[in-house]
């Protein structure tokens, strides 16, 4: 609980954490009084798999069945689920929400775009997706090949709000 006469609000306008609120307790913020803006998210991950299990993923011939499309729809249903999963997240409406899963020689490349106009980011929505994915391409795969490596997940670029844009290091914005 706030000490008397200090709201969340209030705590999460001071410079740190605004998930924490002046007694160190963990605190959904409040966004009531940010404005609605465009807001984007873009992240990444891969999956690394063996080349015998890999051949099998592409060509549609793995015993559970088409992993890629699976994966992809895992990756959509948990990018609209993230406040379900991640304590501190607000219930976001996207407006978009894609998933792309690319293999390459050693593996699968996941990205997730995300999409909103609201008062919040949807860099969790993107994170989520992307590894609810990988995870999915685990799932289906793991009898194949139990050596599966998921890994390098990370934000890629977000746009909106009052932090603006942001692109990681190494990425064209």
């Amino acid at each position: 609980m706030s000490p008397p006469g200090e709201d969340s609000r209030a705590a999460a306008t001071k410079p740190g954490l605004t998930h924490l609120d002046a007694a160190g307790n963990a605190v959904m913020v409040d966004v009531s009084a940010k404005p609605d803006t465009e807001r984007a998210a873009t992240a990444r991950g891969r999956i690394d798999i063996r080349p015998d299990v890999l051949d099998l993923i592409v060509s549609g011939n793995t015993p559970k069945g088409d992993v890629i499309a699976t994966a992809r729809i895992a990756g959509l249903m948990a990018g609209k689920k993230t406040s379900d999963l991640i304590p501190l997240c607000h219930p976001i409406f996207l407006t978009s929400l894609k998933v792309f899963l690319k293999p390459d020689a050693s593996g699968i490349e996941i990205e997730a775009v995300a999409k909103t106009t609201g008062p919040t980011g949807v860099e969790m929505e993107a994170l989520t997706a992307v590894t609810v994915c990988a995870l999915t391409v685990y799932d289906m795969c793991k009898a194949l090949d139990r050596t599966m490596r998921i890994g390098d997940i990370r934000l890629m670029q977000k746009s909106g709000g009052r932090s603006g844009t942001f692109v990681a290091p190494g990425e064209s914005g």
